[in-house]
């Protein structure tokens, strides 16, 4: 059995936008529970969690971190994970794995796009949770404020459970709304507190907000309100209970308040963790695929069951290698066994387990159902793969991954970089599967994908620190494509004599444009043998190379059907080179006269922006030539859909961060080729051509 019963653990994450203070409160707890003896600041580069070189560069949280700490005889491992939109998928990985999580409200500016988003995660894998009112401390705070926008944005029924002692300079402690209590903290960090009698000019909102607090929990479950209608009023430990439960069935989200860089309040959040949110026990049974007979199968979180484990996140150091960081859902790990990646259908030797303590790593001798620990040097797991019992494979289903955004070309800066970038990207997309690359098989440029151009330069800056290499990032190249709206009969004829044998081959084709997406289509008629069956598959070869180079500016022409339809050869001259030739001087002389086209790739964007910059980015659409096909009204924010073609949307998440202050998210997905207006289609064909001669 591991240190800790399942029912006394706590998978924990601290969620909400970028810059709400996650990294300060998981600081401010991890201090309080005792450690860490210092509380540390993310303005110094000195917390804990965010520890990589370029977090604090930046003074974000750029991957989720983990810790762990103790605290009224429970173990709580603590997930500290980024809110900022190019990073925000790594939270949705962690998410899929937590039993609870704390949300924060900023008690200045509200509910974010990124908090909305993490709030949707919690619903659909069905997290329960406890909100924190943060930067009570701050100018402009309002607790009341903050909990009817989370209302309002999040359709969420807030219920405090507390409320602050003074506001802005003047805070200095949280009334406690279950005991009528107050605690009057010490502003020097150290997280001391003084149990007071509630203020008299705080009294009357106490009382109030109780009372309210007290209709609210009554709900919870059917005798509990049958008690409160008969009395009017619910005992202490009928409070507690129903506080548990309604946060359990997420029936109403209980709301506290503090600061965590002054470390006010921490406390009674992290006694509110333990009372009111589950435990592994508390959570429905695990469910997978059993990979042999593909039939669903459950795993409770019970010791005596089969060990079964889902790895969400991944990280790769050039000295210790890979760390493979899994959730325990069932059974029992021990150090120096081995087990089965069910995923990959492979056994692994696991030699020490960890706990992770921020960037440390603590060897632990057996994990539990409920855990949430590392193992070094995996060879074949990445993230997402189920690890299991041989004997009782299990597959579980990881979180969908986010798309990337944003792409760029990547090029090494030296012949070195060259043949080293290969293994680092490996690394780099082992460490963050939302990161793809790939060799455009028509622009030949090596593309890098992301979640934001500040996603793609850290991973540049990564691949520099980790791997030494060094890569420069330049804007991709638009794949555009030809096609043609005529139709033409040509002669294709290749004739030449030079002494000996020469060559000779002659067709006659008629082009004609098809419907776009059918790509290219090839149509023997050649009746009574005027060429040679042997031949015709030449001519096709001719015309489809040809066709790969283009006729305007070099791009390949697509949805075009040729028709071979008579010809001629010469018994000794002709050969299958002799009629490919002809193919493709056929094809170049029938581009000249079916009128060709430029067409552009265009994207599907969904963009989800807050109401009042709304006008903005649909005129900013507009001036991309995008056209807007729907808005979707949400609370406080807007979802626009448009369609709008590649070449004006290649850096766009720097601009829609500009437009919105960071507020903004958005996705976008290929849709279809159209063609190029004509006078953006000649500078396309200028700039393709000159770079040619280039």
């Amino acid at each position: 059995m591991g240190k800790y019963d399942t029912a006394k653990i706590r998978n924990l994450g601290i969620v909400a936008h970028g810059g709400a203070g996650k990294t300060s409160l998981s600081e401010a707890i991890l201090f309080t529970a005792g450690m860490i003896d210092r509380l540390g600041r993310v303005d110094d580069g000195t917390s804990t969690m965010d520890f990589e070189p370029e977090e604090i560069k930046r003074k974000i949280s750029i991957t989720s971190s983990l810790d762990h700490c103790e605290w009224n005889d429970h173990s709580i491992h603590l997930v500290d994970t980024p809110g900022y939109g190019d990073f925000i998928a790594d939270t949705r990985a962690c998410m899929r794995t937590l039993d609870c999580a704390v949300v924060i409200l900023s008690a200045i500016s509200g509910v974010k796009v990124q908090t909305e988003e993490v709030w949707n995660w919690a619903n659909e894998f069905e997290i329960p949770r406890i909100a924190f009112v943060n930067k009570m401390d701050r100018e402009r705070a309002n607790f009341l404020r903050a909990i009817d926008d989370m209302e309002k944005a999040l359709k969420a029924r807030g219920v405090a459970i507390q409320m602050p002692l003074g506001a802005e300079e003047a805070f200095e402690g949280v009334v406690d709304l279950i005991t009528m209590k107050a605690y009057r903290y010490d502003k020097d960090g150290s997280g001391s507190a003084t149990q007071i009698e509630i203020p008299a000019d705080s009294l009357a909102e106490a009382r109030r907000l109780r009372e309210h607090m007290v209709e609210v929990v009554a709900e919870a479950y059917d005798a509990l309100t049958e008690k409160y209608l008969e009395t009017g009023e619910l005992t202490e430990e009928e409070i507690l209970d129903g506080l548990r439960i309604g946060t359990m069935r997420n029936t109403f989200t209980a709301v506290l308040c503090g600061s965590s860089t002054l470390n006010i309040g921490v406390r009674q959040l992290l006694d509110a963790v333990c009372a009111y949110l589950p435990s592994p026990l508390d959570r429905t049974k695990a469910v997978g695929t059993n990979p042999k007979t593909e039939a669903l199968e459950e795993r409770a979180p019970d010791e005596s069951e089969p060990f079964s484990a889902l790895v969400f996140k991944t990280t790769s150091d050039p000295y210790t290698g890979k760390i493979t960081i899994f959730r325990v859902y069932s059974g029992v790990l021990n150090a120096d066994s081995t087990i089965f990646n069910s995923s990959k259908g492979v056994e692994e030797r696991i030699g020490q387990i960890y706990e992770l303590e921020g960037k440390k790593q603590k060897s632990i001798k057996q994990a539990v159902a409920g855990d949430i620990v590392a193992v070094a040097k995996l060879k074949e797991t990445v993230t997402g793969d189920t690890l299991c019992d041989p004997a009782r494979p299990i597959i579980y289903e990881p979180a969908p991954l986010l798309k990337p955004v944003i792409s760029y070309a990547i090029e090494p800066k030296t012949k070195n970089d060259e043949d080293k970038i290969h293994n680092a990207l490996h690394k780099m997309i082992e460490e963050e599967p939302t990161l793809e690359s790939h060799r455009d098989p028509q622009t030949k440029e090596f593309i890098i994908s992301g979640m934001g151009q500040v996603h793609l330069d850290v991973i540049v800056e990564k691949m520099k620190r980790k791997f030494n290499v060094e890569v420069l990032l330049k804007t991709p190249k638009v794949p555009y494509l030809e096609t043609i709206r005529g139709t033409a009969k040509v002669q294709g004829k290749y004739k030449k004599q030079s002494g000996g044998r020469g060559q000779y081959g002659d067709c006659w084709i008629e082009m004609s444009p098809t419907q776009r997406g059918d790509g290219y289509i090839f149509e023997d008629r050649i009746v009574g043998g005027v060429i040679p069956r042997q031949y015709i598959p030449a001519v096709d070869k001719g015309i489809q190379e040809a066709c790969l180079d283009g006729f305007l500016a070099g791009y390949p022409v697509v949805d075009f059907k040729v028709a071979l339809y008579d010809g001629s050869f010469h018994t000794v001259d002709s050969s299958e080179m002799a009629f490919k030739v002809a193919g493709s001087m056929a094809f170049k002389k029938a581009m000249e006269l079916c009128k060709p086209v430029i067409l552009e790739p265009i994207m599907n964007m969904k963009v989800t922006v807050p109401d009042e910059n709304m006008g903005d980015v649909i005129g900013d659409i507009n001036s991309r030539r995008g056209k807007v096909v729907g808005v979707e009204p949400k609370a406080n924010s807007q979802i626009i859909r448009a369609v709008v073609p590649m070449s004006e949307v290649l850096a766009y998440s720097n601009d829609l961060r500009s437009m919105t202050s960071d507020r903004g998210l958005f996705s976008m997905e290929f849709s279809h080729y159209e063609e190029v207006p004509t006078h953006l289609a000649q500078k396309v064909i200028a700039e393709a051509n000159g770079g040619k001669k280039e």
